[in-house]
């Protein structure tokens, strides 16, 4: 019998993401701000968020092998209150030791905690919907991700502005408490798994089997995460990189009028990924994954009149449009693939596996974005003045993978 998608469980899973997402971004988006209004120094702020990202990295592996070995809904529990007792924490000690420390620890850990959230999350939804809800399933979690990285900025902004950072920490403590609790009701499906040998031993074991599940038993998720990888690189890198630097410091634009239009652009960015959830929840019934490379060829279709425009035109708000635009597409198109590819990465792995498998292909993929972002700050550096030859480089690599892409899936036999 056909399991129906939005089930008891599904739904407050659905409802906690909603929550614990919302907190998760206006917390991450409101101490960076707190640090940079308190020093005004650039490269602190800087540093200090690079310094947050490592543990994200780290922990989403070690998320997915806990994942496969307790209960999903534990892990989800226990992350959120401990992401409040952390919130709590820093409120009560904010005015009594070195401020600096104490944003550091605090972002790196909560970075971290959502690291090995992430797995857990992507790795339940096997085990609440049935296969042909997949894509729909990972489509609203991508759509609730979406929805909270637009809002909880938003919101988190207009309270910080209004009332300070401490009303902030209090909310967000809220939020994640009433996660828990309403997570704490999910019954998620779960067959223990036999443990020999030390936690390192264990460690080293299930890293071992998830890389050798890629590599040998299922080839084709390895291309799939090298692609993944590639667009992580030279696509998502250049529009984060290009972004705030073409917008301002390089169109013919006013500094304050700059300021605020680079605001808009990001909100254009959010509003892509979240068309690209909804629209990929809508047709998942029609999107088929040997179609997965007209997605990306469309992606890098898309940078290729950003690039001309900065050829062309000495405008900047007609350069400004066109890039606002075309990253709104790359979005949709990018974020519908990203979909596409976890509900495929979840029908090909046995259920024993899935959050090992996860964890890897997030933590490697993580891995490429500073790469990339450092990548292209060297290359916009180097080719001032001809910001275009960047951005077209940029479109012909990530067209070269997309039709690559194409190829590969095109010839895939899915699993039954």
């Amino acid at each position: 019998m056909k399991q129906k998608l939005f089930s008891k469980d599904f739904t407050l899973v659905v409802i906690g993401q909603i929550i614990s997402l919302f907190g998760n971004a206006t917390i991450r988006f409101a101490l960076p701000l707190y640090l940079l209004n308190l020093t005004g120094s650039s490269a602190l702020y800087g540093t200090v968020t690079a310094c947050a990202f490592i543990p994200a990295i780290l922990l989403s592996l070690v998320g997915g092998i806990v994942a496969d070995r307790v209960n999903k809904r534990n892990i989800m529990v226990v992350l959120d209150f401990i992401t409040a007792a952390i919130i709590i924490a820093f409120s009560l000690l904010m005015n009594e030791v070195n401020l600096i420390l104490l944003l550091t620890v605090t972002l790196m850990l909560l970075y971290g905690i959502a690291g090995a959230y992430q797995p857990s999350v992507q790795a339940s939804i096997p085990a609440l919907v049935d296969q042909d809800n997949f894509m729909a399933a990972n489509s609203i979690i991508n759509t609730v991700s979406s929805f909270a990285s637009l809002t909880g900025p938003v919101l988190g902004g207009i309270l910080y502005s209004a009332y300070g950072l401490e009303p902030v920490l209090w909310v967000c403590s809220v939020c994640f408490i009433l996660s828990a609790v309403m997570e704490i009701f999910i019954k998620i499906p779960f067959r223990k798994q036999a443990s020999k040998g030390s936690i390192w031993k264990i460690v080293r074991t299930d890293f071992a089997e998830s890389i050798r599940f890629i590599q040998k038993e299922k080839p084709v998720i390895r291309k799939a995460l090298l692609v993944v990888c590639g667009i992580n690189l030279f696509l998502s890198a250049m529009i984060i990189v290009a972004l705030p630097y073409l917008i301002t410091e390089v169109l013919n634009l006013e500094s304050s009028q700059a300021n605020k239009l680079y605001g808009f652009a990001e909100g254009a960015l959010a509003a892509g990924g979240l068309t690209g959830g909804i629209g990929a929840g809508l047709f998942a019934n029609k999107l088929s994954v040997h179609r997965s490379g007209s997605l990306i060829i469309a992606s890098a279709a898309c940078v290729f009149p950003i690039g001309a425009s900065l050829m062309l035109f000495s405008s900047g708000m007609i350069n400004y449009i066109v890039l606002t635009v075309c990253c709104f597409a790359i979005m949709v198109f990018s974020t519908v693939f990203s979909i596409q590819m976890m509900s495929f990465i979840q029908a090909e792995t046995p259920q024993k596996l899935i959050g090992k498998v996860i964890a890897v292909i997030l933590t490697v993929s993580m891995c490429a974005q500073p790469l990339g972002n450092a990548l292209y700050g060297i290359l916009f550096e180097i080719c001032k003045g001809y910001e275009y030859a960047v951005v077209l480089f940029s479109g012909i690599v990530s067209l070269t993978i997309a039709v690559r892409t194409r190829n590969i899936f095109k010839r895939f036999v899915p699993r039954h």
